[in-house]
């Protein structure tokens, strides 16, 4: 996401944008290290639900606050989330993945890329929300999460399409529902959760671009314009469609950072009830 965007925006900013990876901890690492960078809009962090939501929700010691310590700009992509069952389970409907799992409480067992995960959250509120119990199973990322799913060693996750796509058009897997605005163009048959009556799990994914707190706003501004400029590109629209991810809606940085703050009350109720913490 970080390098699509970067060629547009070094055009439309008339400056250059270099793309520094810095991995580890879930996006961790490189949002504590933009939290404390020079407020001067010239350093930035791609952020996701991992880095601001997931991780600050379920670990007590992370360095940073995704709200008091960013000036968040706006986001760059949704991404949908998806119910997806193996093929072997007699489910074809939501439905009938809730009478399944009432049927046989707590034993179907969903993947996510680890404890504390947003795959985890997901399912956690899905949950709650449904009345259902179910067994969380962790993973160390999503290649291990895949081969579970495939090979039935996990029953089903409630995580981001992308990495089930294939496999459902394969017939592999079977996709129940998904969290998104509308139905997708590759799933026409698969409905939205809002349209099943759950509009409170039609939660799809984001990533955001934030900058330290103190950047003045004048300057926020002006990425949130470039951001907005560069996303509605035709070339950046069929990039973005391609990766499977929505290009974003005009979201300036307060509504932006209230839509943050909306998912972390949502979420955290979750991470208590469950007493979720991460590895």
């Amino acid at each position: 996401m970080a390098r699509q965007y970067a060629e547009p925006l070094a055009r439309l900013l008339g400056v250059s944008v270099v793309v520094d990876n810095r991995p580890g901890a879930g996006g961790s690492v490189a949002s504590g290290a933009v939290a404390r960078a020079q407020a001067d809009g010239y350093t930035l962090v791609v952020s996701s639900q991992s880095s601001h939501l997931a991780n600050p929700l379920t670990q007590p010691n992370l360095r940073y606050d995704p709200i008091k310590d960013f000036a968040n700009i706006t986001i760059l992509g949704r991404q949908p989330n998806a119910l997806v069952v193996h093929e072997s389970l007699p489910i074809h409907t939501f439905q009938e993945f809730l009478d399944y799992t009432r049927a046989h409480p707590e034993q179907l067992n969903f993947g996510s890329g680890g404890s504390g995960s947003m795959g985890q959250l997901n399912v956690e509120l899905l949950n709650r929300t449904t009345g259902i119990r179910t067994t969380h199973v962790p993973y160390r990322g999503g290649s291990q999460l895949i081969t579970a799913v495939l090979s039935n060693e996990v029953q089903f996750i409630l995580d981001n399409l992308v990495i089930m796509l294939p496999h459902i058009q394969g017939g592999k897997v079977r996709a129940l529902a998904v969290a998104a605005e509308q139905r997708l163009p590759q799933l026409p048959n698969v409905p939205t959760f809002a349209e099943l009556g759950y509009a409170q799990l039609n939660l799809s994914s984001w990533t955001g671009l934030a900058a330290p707190r103190a950047t003045p706003e004048a300057v926020v501004n002006t990425l949130y314009q470039a951001v907005r400029q560069a996303a509605q590109e035709p070339a950046m629209v069929q990039a973005l469609r391609e990766r499977g991810v929505f290009p974003p809606e005009a979201l300036p940085p307060a509504a932006f950072t209230r839509m943050m703050q909306e998912r972390l009350d949502r979420y955290g109720e979750v991470v208590r009830q469950a007493g979720i913490r991460a590895e």
